[in-house]
């Protein structure tokens, strides 16, 4: 019998069990989670307002029920107070998949990036999705204007939750607290702004004309920063061309007296953000124009945008797991067909699938060929692996260590516990949003 730790239960995480369970009947996984929480970002990063996508959780669930997987939650690897060594982890199982995905955004680099005010869009996320290390920070406090740096798919997401109201966010399982705030927020513009055009923009259309529907809430298009963008609109990709058609099309609206403005703009690159009483008070941005070879160069022309709040959202990037090796470059964990290279050689018994593998590129389902191939790999491996001595039940060594694993029955208890919180608000199910009340739930000590 193999036994095989997965640490991560988003998807990637969830599909190399799947896989591993599938194609190796000896095979017995365990899928080890720093949260007592499972799924991952289809948890913590998908908006609440997006039920359909939620309802992965769905598939997802299937496999960690499955007869030969056990999700182990509030397991922390790579050290730390009350964590596990990657060495101590390494000891306890035939192998280890290492699916931890990208944990944090990609910097701006220009001045003013520390201000108060200016957060990535990952901690914007996880505030309203309930993250527990997420921090309350009052990111709406006194805010009339935000910007929203980057023009992809979370961006379209926190650009819709800022201007969305509590009838539209009331029957989802936002916590309270965030939405009391968003209800009670005096926004009334947010600026989303991409350095290059359209064409180059990273949302799907259908993420883009949900802006269009949104109650009370106007969106606007700058006919004259659509024309920068060079070529025939007739030879882009589909998706690029049917983007271009919604923003054409709202360009050419007249003006309207809404409440609230999301404001689509391009060919801006933010220089600097601008203090005003110690905190943010606006971005500096530099008009550019199209390279003509697929990029843009700066015209030495600025302009000025208000904002209390800058999200930025230009990507994810990986963090380096104490005890494994890391690419600062790439943000990934360097491998060969999901092995583990040190110093360039594999590493027995360490794999990696996911953005921690190949970078955060691709949607939730290219996840699965990407978690097929490094099982692919683990299973040439396995009479190999298969000689090394490892307890009997790992989790006895776990608890022996310290560990308190959250089993499955734990988060099963704190889903009742959401549901229950939300029929006492009158709502539907309610996210539990702190380590404490989480870890009370599952009734871990």
């Amino acid at each position: 019998m193999l036994r095989v730790a997965v640490v991560g239960s988003g998807p990637s995480g969830c599909y190399t069990a799947q896989s591993l369970v599938q194609r190796d009947p000896g095979v017995r996984v365990d899928v080890l989670d720093r949260l007592p929480c499972p799924y991952g970002l289809v948890r913590y990063g998908v908006a609440p307002d997006h039920e359909k996508i939620k309802s992965l959780q769905g598939s997802l669930r299937t496999v960690l029920e499955h007869e030969r997987v056990r999700f182990l939650g509030g397991v922390r690897v790579g050290g730390g107070p009350g964590g596990l060594s990657v060495e101590q982890l390494r000891a306890l199982y035939h192998a280890v998949v290492y699916c931890v995905g990208a944990a944090t955004d990609r910097r701006l680099g220009i001045p003013g990036e520390e201000l108060p005010g200016s957060w990535s869009a990952t901690e914007f996320v996880s505030w309203y999705s309930a993250h527990p290390d997420a921090p309350d920070a009052g990111f709406l406090r006194g805010v009339r204007s935000a910007v929203v740096i980057g023009v992809g798919n979370v961006a379209v997401d926190v650009a819709r939750m800022l201007v969305r109201g509590a009838a539209e966010l009331r029957p989802t399982d936002i916590p309270q607290a965030a939405l009391d705030t968003l209800a009670a927020s005096g926004i009334s513009e947010v600026h989303m702004v991409g350095r290059r055009g359209p064409a180059q923009a990273r949302f799907t259309t259908k993420e883009l004309r949900e802006l269009g529907g949104l109650p009370g809430t106007e969106v606007t298009v700058e006919e004259a920063e659509l024309a920068l963008d060079p070529g025939d609109p007739g030879a882009l990709p589909a998706v690029q061309r049917r983007n271009v058609e919604v923003l054409r099309d709202w360009a050419a609206r007249p003006a309207t007296a809404a409440a609230r403005r999301i404001r689509l703009r391009f060919f801006l690159r933010p220089v600097e953000l601008l203090e005003d009483g110690g905190r943010v008070g606006g971005v500096r941005f530099e008009r550019t124009v199209p390279d003509g070879q697929g990029g843009v160069t700066g015209t030495g022309r600025y302009e000025d945008v208000p904002a209390q709040l800058v999200l930025r959202s230009v990507g994810y990037r990986g963090v380096p797991l104490e005890g494994l090796p890391f690419d600062p470059a790439s943000g990934t964990i360097p491998h060969q067909a999901g092995r583990v290279l040190r110093n360039g050689v594999p590493s027995p018994g360490e794999y990696v699938a996911g953005w921690i593998k190949r970078g955060p590129t691709g949607v939730i389902g290219t996840n699965r060929p990407c978690a097929k191939e490094t099982v692919t790999s683990l299973l040439a491996d396995a009479s190999v692996l298969g000689d090394a001595d490892v307890p009997a039940d790992p989790v006895t060594a776990l608890r022996a260590a310290g560990v308190a694993p959250v089993a499955w029955d734990g988060w099963l208890a704190i889903e009742r516990a959401e549901a229950e919180l939300g029929a006492r608000l009158g709502r539907g199910v309610v996210k539990l949003a702190d380590w404490d009340t989480l870890l009370g739930a599952a009734r871990v000590p």
